[in-house]
């Protein structure tokens, strides 16, 4: 019953699909349109619970149930087992998406461009119906074998399998309202102030899980992969940063666009793209064309998305084409040329570093296919260009996003700037100067932690004065939480760029094998292996390392680290590390061997430094973004204001 109901639900959300953007098109106003994105969000949610309840249930007649279900798997990876699939993956993406058009549907105001930003909205959202439906069908009829093999054994031991994904695909998703705004920008030609505050609140409303998302998944990365680090410049991993660097040049370039009536195209172009390179991570992960623990196996998915990817780049960029010129900022704005001091000038050339960052990473990324596909070579691209090509880059956004909102709209003058900047650039060559004199620190990591103090103190500065001209109290209206979580956003991009310099230039790395009784040492750190403990757990198996920790000659902690293995889902152990955090340095240990016979590990230890401040610096990072979107619109200044420059440093940053 549960296959035949499934695919009926698949059925009928493309149906509603269909029918939504007929309805949309020809009565926009009538209860037609609304019933069909309600339609179609039912249908998802529909397929979507059918699937759960087939997975609880172990029912072994779905061919999904069958391939990634097990009767020995605990609830919570049952549950999460939907999305450790492919087609799986596409019933949450479904939901996000078919959501993210209801909510559309109700939200959008009733402007001339709303038909038209539906029409495309429901348009994607059949694709992605007909998709799963076609070729990547979850309720296909099996003869039910008398259990599975359960999910991926790495997507079964960590329980961010139940948070990362769905932010992920949520973020994912919703970028398609920009992108289908922005369409019909270009149709409509319908882009002005109160349009650019419709797209910033829809962009922001996906950047903020997206944010989550990818600070989620390189936790997960740390505490399962075992290698001990956090990011790898893996495909898929690039697939994720590459839409969010578009999408926060986007969030900058509206606030011009708001601010000036200006960069009507730029801001359009941007929401195109970015959706464009969520549609390009998904066909990199469901196709099966690049190696990654995080893809997808190679199946007929692939082919179809590369399909869709290229009729969507086509139409979008045809439309491009055609409307730019209705878009384009006209001779009055061109002639008015920015300052060269001014936020704005600051913000665009924050907006082109993250555009160049995007393209980088997306060049690293696509090279290794286009050389197969040409000539058949297998290449790789590994860390050191990524380190060598987005280091610069990011150094310079820092300065560029410390510098932007200790300016003011049309500059307030060099003078005024070098008087507020002198603070932060003070306190950044005192970084530099004693990290240099006292630590010895190296040419590269030296910039970095100095461009960071200067951007952290820029933070402070611009946080105090708002607090000072306008009271604490302002910061919780409307505007102020805004103004306040762009702070936060940049304060915590500031504190990211601490730890990860911190952890690349001074982390400590040893890799050991050890019998029982024997020691190694690094850092400071003494790990004794004092037995080697074997378990059974249901239907996982696993080898443990008893590990006591010494410092100093005392014992501070007892580790257990692991390999761990599924008998049903067949495959390799899986390591287990285990993480001692402290504030300051994490102590890392995995196992990547090990002799039962003699009771011989080979261990992995690395000494990570402030690890513990680069998730709160993520999680600073989203949180000000989501307290941004909770801030209303911006106070604007009269015409033709040109107050003092300590008035004009009190403007908004979001």
């Amino acid at each position: 019953m549960i296959p035949l109901l499934g695919t009926l639900a698949l059925a009928s959300g493309l149906a509603a699909s269909a029918t939504g953007a007929v309805a949309w098109l020809r009565r926009p106003s009538g209860r037609g349109p609304a019933l069909a994105a309600a339609g179609v969000l039912c249908s998802a949610v529909a397929a979507f619970l059918l699937l759960e309840w087939a997975l609880i249930t172990r029912d072994f007649a779905v061919a999904f149930v069958a391939e990634h279900g097990g009767r020995d798997v605990p609830l919570y990876y049952t549950v999460t087992g939907l999305w450790s699939a492919m087609e799986g993956s596409l019933l949450l993406w479904l939901v996000m998406l078919c959501g993210h058009a209801f909510a559309a549907s109700r939200r959008l105001p009733a402007t001339q461009d709303r038909p038209v930003t539906m029409v495309v909205i429901m348009v994607v959202c059949g694709c992605f119906f007909a998709l799963t439906l076609f070729a990547a069908n979850p309720f296909e009829a099996v003869p039910p074998p008398a259990d599975g093999p359960g999910p991926d054994p790495l997507l079964r031991s960590h329980p961010f399998m139940g948070l990362h994904p769905p932010l992920l695909y949520l973020g994912y998703t919703g970028f398609c309202v920009p992108f289908a705004h922005g369409l019909a920008a270009l149709v409509t030609g319908r882009a002005g102030r109160e349009a650019a505050e419709v797209m910033r609140r829809w962009t922001l409303a996906a950047w903020v899980p997206l944010t989550a998302g990818v600070v989620l998944g390189a936790w997960w990365s740390y505490g399962v992969l075992g290698w001990g680090g956090y990011w790898e410049w893996d495909p898929v991993e690039n697939a994720s940063i590459i839409p969010w660097f578009t999408a926060t040049a986007l969030l900058h370039a509206l606030m011009v666009r708001r601010r000036r009536g200006s960069l009507r195209a730029w801001t359009v172009a941007l929401a195109v793209a970015t959706f464009l390179l969520v549609l390009t991570g998904t066909f990199l992960t469901r196709s099966g064309v690049v190696a990654s623990v995080h893809s997808f196996t190679r199946s007929s998915v692939g082919p179809v998305l590369l399909g869709v990817l290229v009729a969507v780049l086509v139409a979008a960029c045809g439309l491009l084409v055609w409307g730019w010129d209705r878009l384009a900022d006209g001779p009055h704005r061109r002639a008015d040329r920015l300052p060269p001091l001014s936020r704005e000038t600051f913000l665009l050339a924050a907006g082109a570093l993250l555009v160049a960052l995007a393209f980088t990473v997306l060049l690293g990324t696509l090279f290794p296919l286009l050389v197969q596909a040409v000539g058949g070579e297998r290449v790789s691209v590994g860390p050191p260009y990524y380190d060598r090509m987005t280091v610069p880059l990011a150094l310079a956004l820092l300065t560029a996003m410390a510098v932007a909102p200790l300016t003011g709209w049309r500059g307030p003058g060099a003078r005024a700037v070098a008087r507020r900047l002198a603070g932060p650039a003070a306190l950044a060559a005192a970084v530099v100067a004693a990290l240099g004199f006292l630590a010895d620190e190296p040419p590269v990591p030296l910039v970095s932690s100095g461009t960071a103090a200067f951007a952290l103190a820029a933070v402070a500065v611009r946080l105090a004065g708002s607090v000072r001209h306008r009271g604490a109290a302002a910061l919780l209206r409307a505007g102020g939480r805004r103004r306040l979580g762009g702070l936060l956003a940049h304060a915590g991009v500031a504190l990211a760029a601490v730890a990860v310099t911190a952890s690349a230039a001074h982390a400590t790395t040893l890799q050991t094998r050890l019998r029982v009784g024997q020691t190694a040492q690094a850092a400071g750190y003494t790990v004794r292996l004092d037995g080697v403990d074997r378990e059974r757990a249901g239907d996982e198996m696993s080898v443990a390392a008893r590990v006591t920790v010494l410092r100093d000659g005392r014992a501070i902690d007892i580790l257990r680290p692991s390999l761990v293995f599924y008998p049903s889902a067949g495959g390799s152990a899986v390591a287990r590390p285990a993480v001692r955090t402290r504030l300051l340095t994490d102590l890392y240990l995995a196992v990547s061997e090990v002799d039962q016979e003699a009771d011989e590990v080979v261990l992995r230890l690395a000494v990570n430094p402030l690890m513990a401040l680069l998730w709160g610096a993520g999680t600073t990072v989203a949180l000000g973004g989501l307290i941004a979107l909770t801030g209303g619109p911006a106070r604007r200044e009269p015409s033709g204001w040109r107050g003092t420059a300590r008035a004009r440093i009190e403007e908004p940053v979001g």
